[in-house]
C-alpha cells in the first residue's frame, strides 16, 4: 500500500511543479495527480473532482494533499476532502517539499506528511552577504 499525492493549486502550479519534480528525479515513484483551480471554476465542482482524484490514487495506504496558499479557494477544497477521506492536507506546496515527497515515496501518510513539511521549511533558505544559507524555518 503506497500513498497517492494530490496536488490542488492556482491555475497550474501544481502541474507545472510536478512536471519539474519528475524531470528532476526522471520518475514519479507515487500515483499522482493535479487539480488546477482556476477563479472561474466553481468551488462545489472542483470538491467532487478531488473527490474522485482521492479515490483514483489511493491504493489504501491514504492520500497526501499538498495546496498552495493556507485559506484559499485550493486551501479551503482539500480542507474539505479531511471530511470524509483518509487524506493529510498540507499548505505551502514548494518544489523542495515535492523533491522530498517523491523521493520517500515508500513511507507512510504520517510520515510522508512530516517529510513533506521538514522538505518545505529546509527548501527555504536565507542568503545575504553576511549570512549564506541559512535554513528559514
Amino acid at each position: 500500500m503506497s500513498v497517492g499525492l494530490l496536488l490542488i493549486t492556482h491555475n497550474r502550479i501544481g502541474d507545472e511543479l510536478l512536471k519539474t519534480a519528475i524531470v528532476t528525479l526522471n520518475h514519479c515513484p507515487l500515483a499522482v495527480r493535479a487539480l488546477q483551480v482556476f477563479h472561474s471554476h466553481d468551488p462545489d465542482s472542483l470538491l467532487t473532482q478531488a473527490q474522485t482524484l482521492v479515490t483514483e490514487i489511493n491504493s489504501g495506504g491514504g492520500v497526501l494533499v499538498l495546496t498552495d496558499i493556507y485559506g484559499s479557494t485550493p486551501s479551503n477544497i482539500a480542507i474539505r476532502l479531511l471530511e470524509s477521506n483518509p487524506v493529510i492536507v498540507i499548505a505551502g506546496v514548494s518544489l523542495p517539499m515535492l523533491i522530498r515527497v517523491l523521493n520517500y515515496a515508500t513511507l507512510s501518510l504520517p510520515e510522508l506528511a512530516d517529510k513533506a513539511v521538514s522538505g518545505g521549511c529546509e527548501g527555504i533558505v536565507l542568503s545575504t552577504q553576511n549570512n549564506r544559507g541559512k535554513v528559514g524555518c
